[in-house]
């Protein structure tokens, strides 16, 4: 069965202990649906971003932040295991209208080593 990343957008200056309870046991409610249906994989919360760039000079430039200039950083995620995007995309509408915040969905592609390695 295919798998999908289901990752949530927070603002930077987004602050977690600002969660009201009646919020956060909504999302622990909603990972136990996901166990409970058999979807769920991981979940967790992503802290600061530090990205590495290959330069021209063969160099990597390390920088603070998301690779990208925006005013929000992914800051969690779930990898679910479902039958297709339509499935996937259920519960990261269930994510979005707990969490409060923007969800991306994105099948993960899988290559085989045909060298036969598995991990």
């Amino acid at each position: 069965m295919p798998q999908y990343l289901v990752s949530g957008y927070l603002p930077d200056d987004y602050d977690p202990s600002a969660e009201t309870e009646e919020t956060v046991e909504a999302i622990h409610a909603l990972n136990r649906e996901m166990i409970a249906a058999g979807v769920r994989k991981f979940a967790g919360g992503l802290g600061p971003a530090h990205t590495l760039r290959a330069q021209p000079s063969g160099d990597l430039l390390l920088t603070d932040g998301p690779y990208l200039e925006t005013k929000e950083h992914v800051g969690g995620l779930w990898i679910l295991e479902c039958a297709d995007i339509d499935e996937a995309l259920a519960w990261a509408r269930k994510g979005a209208k707990v969490c409060r915040f923007g969800i991306e969905v994105r099948e993960i592609f899988f290559m085989p080593d045909p060298k036969g390695a598995t991990d």
